[in-house]
């Protein structure tokens, strides 16, 4: 088994490719429109919600098969790709697309690759500023999705308000200082998020700060 380095990208505003134009491509589309990147897809055909978003302006569509030029930087208009994903419902091309993409500098995700290629994409769960992800490094995506469920489970609404909290606080500091975070819920913190009682919540974190910068 590969051992796998974790980390979150920020493709706001970042060319993405997609190949393909089934139901997993539409998947994989909707996960890059959510994180605000600029997706490309090449397909000769579509699914109705993947030429809906086209149609809406909301992803370009390259109705043709795919050739290994467009992922080379400008092909398409692009200055470079940030990120790729093969999903077309040919593995052999999908593992082809995302060798192509790796020899000029672009990760990708083969969608059909059962660890995902050089770029697996995990289980996520995002509220808030949370975003929760499980990987079981291709043993089973459903395994994947049933732990990423339980983990979600112990993470309640409390939580995610202590979250704001903790932003709130920070934003309003003048103090480099992060606050003592296992401190702070040891305060009984949460359970004054759990009581309703959130400006005190926020008082007992500021004074988890205070004390943390002493």
């Amino acid at each position: 088994m590969t051992v796998r380095y974790p980390v979150l990208l920020d493709l706001a505003d970042r060319d993405c490719l997609v190949v393909g134009g089934g139901v997993v491509a539409e998947r994989k589309v909707r996960g890059l429109l959510v994180v605000d990147a600029r997706v490309t897809i090449i397909a000769p055909t579509a699914t109705d919600e993947l030429a809906l978003l086209a149609a809406r302006g909301e992803l370009r569509w390259e109705r043709r098969t795919y050739r290994a030029d467009v992922v080379e930087p400008r092909a398409l208009g692009v200055d470079r790709w940030w990120f790729a994903v093969t999903a077309t419902d040919d593995p052999g091309l999908n593992a082809s697309i995302a060798s192509d993409a790796a020899r000029t500098g672009v990760w990708a995700n083969d969608a059909s690759a059962p660890d995902g290629g050089a770029a697996a994409l995990p289980a996520v769960d995002r509220r808030g500023h949370l975003t929760l992800t499980a990987s079981t490094g291709g043993a089973h995506p459903g395994a994947a999705t049933w732990l990423r469920d339980l983990a979600s489970g112990a993470i309640g609404p409390e939580h995610l308000t202590a979250l704001d909290l903790v932003d709130e606080v920070r934003a309003e500091s003048d103090s480099d200082s992060r606050p003592d975070w296992r401190q702070a819920v040891d305060s009984g913190m949460l359970d004054l998020i759990r009581e309703g009682h959130v400006a005190a919540a926020k008082e007992r974190l500021k004074a988890c700060l205070s004390s943390s910068s002493d």
